[in-house]
Order: structure tokens, then sequence, then C-alpha cells
């Protein structure tokens, strides 16, 4: 049997499954080169010229329920592209395909889902948008069930909480429902994103802004921007209803376009104040259900799974938990959450976990390999000297973290390590980059948390020695890890440790600000034609096109 789901919002995607595995995922940006993109169609189009067989099931998924619009396009499309009717996933399925693809990845017999979302699945109320899913607690075994559910009413109608709630509890009766305020945890975390001219989607910025807020023994009483588990409403702005963007209160005005180093502290202390608000309540809540339920696998997906520094905490101050962070936590995942569930439906089996195969599928192109024969140790060496080499290999990462296929690798050594490799993205200075290292080494140069590898650059690690590693190591003496045991960036690392006793690299993804990751070869040439990358080592051809 063979299943193709797509997502028709921010970060579309195309997956199939056929037989409970994936055989192929797209997602929409890498082949439009438009950050985020929404409209499936070249993905589609991919698929369809690639002839993989006969179609059981195609879903379409949206957090609304359009009928009369978007899915009705999509629906006449579907009949006349494969000649078969789409069915749809989307009436209040959001944080279910979340909760699925983190579920079955997991690989957890019994778990508990955290899905923590800027805007989950629309909730209509006689044919009005009334509120969305914010978070969300799911019991997954042989089913996937709500246990717990918060939504942000819409705005204009806060004065109908009370009808809201009533009607959400009846559609859910087997569950907890809180409708808390007008905006959830993710959106207070939204609120810092505007002031420092960003896209409410660019929190990853927020974030690393934060560490260079003041500490938190500054934040008192009246910074709260949470009453007993609840967003302190008057503490907010919309500034945009159609996109329900969230900013601080009557601080609108103050919106910049450029955070620099003479005026970015009230901008990193707002960044600060809104990380560790909402990781506290974000970890109450994964307290308070793995207590009530006494399930200790846990699973974090969503927006807010991409969190590193959250995952961090969650792990130094919740004990007795093992924790799965689902590396496609976005919106990118819902296709291949939504095939999962229908699977699961139809077959009464579960898919196969794709943790494993965490890659994109890549159609080989006709583009010939630029560059000259070479090996590890001319890439070695290469970083030895200070150079930035870009890694091309087959193909790229389905999730947003570079691996190690789509790649910048640098020497983790030079003290303006950040600053060289961010003015080659041409990114903001204040924001930090990963690093990659061996596995075995993972504890003997950072502090120990109860895990023991970062395959997908999930957590933040407290680095024990900081001055070993400046490019790497951010403003609060934590790095974003990758583990490596095997594959062409271990050998990378393996050699440049032997050669040079220092088993880390500098690890970033191989694009530019505000770009998709690097897709194609020509994708990669044209990066490296207009920056000052010094290389580009297409690994499964063996050759390096450098300057």
């Amino acid at each position: 049997m063979r299943i193709l789901a797509f997502n028709a919002a921010h970060d579309s995607s195309v997956c199939s499954i056929q037989d409970g595995k994936i055989e192929f995922f797209c997602k929409e940006e890498r082949l439009t080169r438009i950050k985020r993109d929404k409209n499936p169609f070249k993905s589609l189009e991919l698929y369809s010229s690639l002839n993989f067989g006969k179609i059981d099931h195609i879903l379409y998924h949206t957090p609304s329920n359009d009928e009369t619009s978007t899915e009705f396009f999509y629906r006449n499309y579907i009949r006349k592209k494969f000649d078969i009717e789409m069915e749809n996933y989307s009436v209040l399925s959001h944080h279910r395909c979340h909760a699925a693809l983190a579920y079955y990845n997991s690989r957890f017999k019994k778990a508990l889902v955290f899905v923590i979302d800027r805007n989950g699945s629309m909730f209509f109320i006689n044919g009005e948008c009334m509120a969305r899913e914010s978070e969300s607690v799911f019991v997954c075994e042989e089913d996937i069930k709500p246990i717990y559910k918060n939504f942000w009413n819409v705005p204009d109608q806060e004065n109908n909480r009370q009808n809201i709630l009533d009607v959400t509890t009846a559609y859910y009766p087997d569950c907890k429902v809180t409708v808390k305020s007008n905006v959830g945890i993710v959106k207070v975390y939204e609120a810092a994103t505007p002031l420092i001219g960003q896209h409410p989607l660019e929190n990853g910025k927020t974030m690393g802004l934060s560490a260079y807020g003041i500490s938190a023994d500054y934040f008192t009483n009246k910074h709260k921007l949470f009453l007993e588990g609840s967003p302190i409403t008057n503490k907010f702005i919309h500034l945009n209803n159609n996109d329900r963007t969230t900013c601080f209160y009557k601080e609108e005005s103050k919106i910049t376009k450029k955070i620099t180093k003479d005026n970015y502290s009230h901008y990193a202390n707002k960044a600060k104040l809104v990380q560790l608000e909402t990781q506290v309540e974000v970890g109450n809540l994964i307290d308070e259900y793995v207590s009530s339920t006494g399930i200790h696998d846990v699973c974090i997906v969503g927006g807010y799974g991409l969190n590193v520094v959250a995952n961090q905490y969650y792990l130094e101050t919740i004990p007795n938990v093992n924790f799965y962070f689902e590396p496609v936590a976005d919106d990118t995942g819902i296709s291949i959450g939504a095939a999962m569930l229908k699977w699961r439906e139809v077959t009464k089996t579960n898919p196969v976990s794709v943790k494993d195969n965490f890659y994109h599928y890549y159609k080989k192109e006709k583009t010939k390999i630029p560059g000259k024969i070479t090996t590890t140790l001319e890439v070695c060496k290469l970083l030895e000297k200070k150079k930035s080499v870009a890694i091309f290999d087959g193909n790229p990462e389905a999730g947003p973290r570079a691996l190690g296929h789509r790649s910048i690798l640098f020497d983790a050594r030079v003290k303006k390590g950040k600053d060289i490799i961010n003015k080659i993205k041409q990114r903001e200075w204040y924001r930090p980059f990963a690093g990659v290292i061996l596995k075995e080494f993972l504890y003997k140069h950072f502090a120990k948390l109860p895990v023991q590898k970062s395959p997908y650059m999930t957590i933040n690690f407290q680095c024990n020695t900081p001055s070993l590693f400046p490019a790497i190591v951010h403003r609060d003496a934590t790095s974003r890890l990758q583990t490596v045991d095997k594959g062409e960036l271990f050998n990378i690392l393996s050699l440049f440790n032997k050669r040079n006793n220092c088993p880390v690299l500098l690890n970033t993804s191989f694009n530019l600000a505000g770009q998709p990751l690097v897709h194609t070869v020509d994708d990669a040439i044209n990066v490296f034609k207009n920056t000052k990358l010094d290389a580009i080592y297409f690994v499964q051809q063996g050759k390096l096109l450098k300057k």
C-alpha cells in the first residue's frame, strides 16, 4: 500500500510511505528556493515524474479547513494529476500529525508526546475561527490520544473564552482542555522576535540573542510573563491580526531592523526573558504529566522543539525521564506525520521509524561536477589552514540542521571564527554556530547530560573548555552539538583530530542567511561564487572546488 501526504501551509512538504516505509520526502523550499514556501507544487511534480507506482491514498493537510478556496483548488489539481480523490486530513489534526512523527520515530513503546507549537489547527465555532491549538499532550501506544490541550483564543474573541472552552471541552470529552489567553507559550516567545526586526518564524535568532541578556537574577515579579501558568494578556499586542504577529505591549514603535553591538542590550534582555519563562512553563507541563501518568519516555515536537536551550534545560532539571527530541520538529514534518497516521489507521500496524534515514530526496543532476580529484587528507589540510570548506554529500538533510551532507566546516579553535563564518553567510553578528564532535569525546570537553549522543543537533551542552573552541562556544559558554561516529564527516573529523588533537569542528548549514539549505550542485556553486567561501568538497565524486 502507498500513501502520499502533503501539507499546504508554511514549510510545505510532500511525503510518500510504501509498505510502512518512507520512500520519498521533499520540502518545497529546497526546489523553489523560497524560504518556507507554502505551495508544494514542485514537490508534487517531482514525485509524479518518478513513477513510484499506484497510490492508494492521498492526504491533504492544512491547519485551516477552508473548503471553498485552497482545498477546492488542491482537490481539482490532485484529481487531474493523479486520477484519485484527495482525502482531507486537516480538521483538528495538526498537533496529532506532529505527535505521530515524534512517537513513531522515537521507537518508544509507550510515550508522552508534548507538542509545543505557535499555531496549530484552527477551531471553528459556527463557521468562525475562534481559537487555535497551542500546547498538546498525547499518550501514545496503540493510538495517539490527547490528554491535555490548550488553545489560544483569537484576539477579537477574548470575551468568548468561556464559550470556546465549553465547545472545545465537548469536542475532547476525555481530555483536559484550557483556553488561557490570546497567546500561547510559543507566541509569548515570539513576542521578542519582531522587536529585532525578524519574522515571527525566525525565533531561532531570538534564541541566539538571548545569551547576551543579563542574568536571571534581574527578572522580578514585575517582569513576569506568566501568572499561575497563564500568559498575562496585557503584556502583549497583536501587530497584525492576519498572521497574529505578537509583540510586547506598547513597544511596537521600538521595532528595529538591525541589532548592533551598541543597541542590543534592551532586545537581548527581552529575548532572555522569554527564553527563561517559556522553558520553565514547558518544563512544568512535562513534570506535571510525567508525574500524573507515570510515563517516563517523553517526546518533544512542534516549533519550540527546535529550541536547543530549552531542551538542555529539561535534561538538567527533570530527572528520570528518557527524552526524544524530534529533529524535524517544525511543520516540515507534518506530511510525514499525516502519512504515518493514515498508515496506522488503515493497517493497524506502526510505520517504520525514519530516525536513521534522516535525508531528503535528491534527484541526481546532469550538471558536471567541477573541481579536482581530492582526498580526505586534502580537506583536512585546508581546514588546518583556517579555510572554510563546504560539504556536499548525496541526499541533503530533511530537517533544518546541517548534519554533514550540506554543511560548512571550519576550525573551531579560531578566535574570530564566528565572525568569519557569519560574514561568509551574511548573518547577524550575534548568531552562534554549532559544533560537530567525535562521540567518544563528548563528555571530555562538555558537561554531562543524561544522553549518550546528539546525532541531530537538538541539544545545547555546557562547555568545560570554552577557550579551546571559541568559534562554536556561545556567550553563555554553551554549544549546540552534533555527535558523529560514522560517515564522511566522521572520517574528516577523525583525521583532523589525529593530526591536531582536536575532536571538534564548526559545522553550520550550507546556505546564506534567509535562504533554504543548498539542494543542488548549481545551488552550491552559486553560493561559492557569491561569497568568500574557500572550497566545496563533493564527497561522492571525490572532487574539491577551491578558490
